[in-house]
């Protein structure tokens, strides 16, 4: 097939550290190539892959500091695409809503991954005015607050395989919290189940310039208060394999409807349980008991922790290979590009086995 992916520009593809969707844009692009497909992807010009790049600007937004509005380069971006539209089977948009006006003009089929929260009251009457465009959900629970509207699938995310090496015992002796520092992702409620379990707590997290008042008046003085929390700033993708493989458990102590959580997996990889709130997608994506934990408070977190251990780490990679693996989510996909395009072709062939990434536990 014919494939568009247009990704957001705030990052490049794959983002050099934070960045959940140009991370999943990146996965699912080099797996569609390595399964044959021809496929081009829109996104800023520091972007690296083995598909067609078109640079739809010179460097990620978030690296540009003479940058002050994102949306006059998206709209760019968007022209190009409309330039191009004629020359795909299918447009792949992982950039929200300021498409929608432009695909009642193009013929070519589309489909729009929605990565984001829609508990937003300013979204409802977007989406009942656009309640024909194909999307797709990244978890059931993130369509909950939706208008009816036409939703074509859910889709979860995955990893390639080879991506986190499986880690069979937790060396480190700490519990792990990956991601950003914000409000709804608790790290506070971190600490507390760390301290309350008397176990180390390394907090490898983004401070955004939103919350960095929230990080100086709430969370770094608990860090710097307690002895056992060690807080170790962002991460690159290379140094998360490790963080993550040597925790005893990764903390997911959210308070917000995340529509997925894209560190849930990568801990899973690495065969390290996760002990999460049920807010949001986790229990889609957490197995209670087998892959970690679901947990409604603090007293029940820290009872997690003391069991931990006791999961098997070779079960919770084995999950993660067989439920969240890049190259089912490839499939998934395809599967909804062929359904749309309304070609009834057959799905296109694997590529060779000796060719394919290696499976079962490394």
């Amino acid at each position: 097939m014919k494939i568009a992916q247009i990704a957001p520009l705030a990052e490049s593809v794959p983002p050099r550290l934070y960045g959940g969707t140009e991370r999943i844009v990146s996965y699912l692009t080099e797996e569609l190539v390595a399964q044959g497909h021809d496929v081009t992807l829109f996104a800023s010009g520091d972007s690296e892959t083995a598909a067609r790049l078109v640079k739809c600007t010179p460097a990620a937004l978030r690296l540009n500091p003479a940058v002050r509005d994102p949306l006059p380069h998206h709209l760019v971006m968007l022209e190009q695409v409309r330039q191009r539209a004629q020359n795909f089977d299918i447009l792949h948009f992982h950039i929200d809503l300021m498409q929608f006006p432009l695909l009642r003009t193009i013929a070519t089929p589309s489909v729009t991954t929605l990565h984001g929260r829609l508990d937003l009251p300013d979204l409802m009457p977007f989406y009942r005015v656009f309640n024909d465009v194909p999307l797709v959900s990244i978890s059931d629970d993130q369509r909950a607050p939706m208008p009816p509207v036409n939703w074509v699938r859910t889709i979860h995310h995955g990893l390639p395989r080879d991506l986190y090496h499986f880690n069979p015992s937790a060396t480190g002796g700490y519990l792990a919290f990956l991601g950003r520092i914000s409000p709804e992702k608790r790290p506070d409620r971190a600490i507390e189940i760390a301290t309350c379990a008397g176990m180390r707590l390394r907090i490898a997290a983004k401070v955004a310039d939103a919350d960095l008042a929230y990080w100086q008046a709430e969370i770094e003085p608990l860090v710097r208060a307690n002895p056992l929390v060690d807080y170790v700033g962002e991460i690159s993708e290379r140094e998360k394999a490790a963080f993550l493989g040597q925790a005893t458990a990764l903390l997911f102590p959210i308070d917000w409807p995340e529509p997925f959580g894209l560190v849930m997996i990568e801990a899973m990889a690495c065969g390290t349980p996760v002990i999460a709130f049920p807010c949001g997608s986790a229990s889609e994506v957490i197995d209670h008991g087998e892959t970690g934990f679901l947990v409604d408070s603090v007293d029940e977190a820290v009872a997690a922790v003391h069991h931990a251990a006791r999961i098997d780490r070779a079960g919770v990679r084995a999950v993660f290979e067989r439920r969240f693996s890049i190259e089912r989510v490839a499939e998934d996909y395809l599967e909804v590009y062929l359904s749309l395009c309304d070609k009834g072709r057959p799905l296109p062939l694997k590529r060779p086995a000796a060719h394919r990434l290696t499976e079962g536990l490394r």
